[in-house]
């Protein structure tokens, strides 16, 4: 499966915008990962990314660069294993997450926004939220 030119486009403006060098492996990963829609972890990247396999380390390079520039954004699972999900908008972590219990796959929940505001003690910074419901989800309910 080879993204659509749409995509690569899409890619490639969004890259551009951050002023950066446009690489192929940049262009590669995120036009993989606008088309997928939903979360992947780092080995389901390596292992569908189409075209010339990426090394390991270059991938996870890639993956690094692009979450820095909010282009994609990174979702820990409960079983602790990060995956990446293309942000075109640029929203981040600005929503809820979704694992199913049984194949582990993450979906993101636009519709539910976490809260804008979180009240911390004196002398405490937030970083980031991360709320994950966890569940069964259509496919393995099926």
């Amino acid at each position: 499966m080879t993204a659509t030119p749409t995509l690569e486009s899409k890619a490639e403006s969004l890259i551009r915008a951050t002023g950066a060098r446009l690489t192929r492996p940049r262009m590669r990963v995120l036009s993989f990962l606008l088309e997928q829609g939903r979360p992947l972890t780092h080995n389901e990247v390596l292992e569908a990314l189409p075209g010339e396999k990426l090394d390991a380390v270059t991938l996870y390079r890639v993956l690094e660069w692009l979450t820095g520039h909010r282009i994609v954004h990174r979702i820990e699972g409960a079983d602790h294993v990060w995956r990446f999900s293309a942000d075109p908008d640029r929203h981040g972590h600005e929503h809820a997450h979704f694992q199913c219990t049984r194949c582990e796959t993450v979906t993101c929940v636009n519709d539910m926004p976490l809260p804008p505001k979180v009240t911390l003690p004196a002398g405490f910074t937030s970083e980031e939220v991360n709320l994950l419901i966890k569940g069964t989800c259509a496919r393995c309910k099926g």
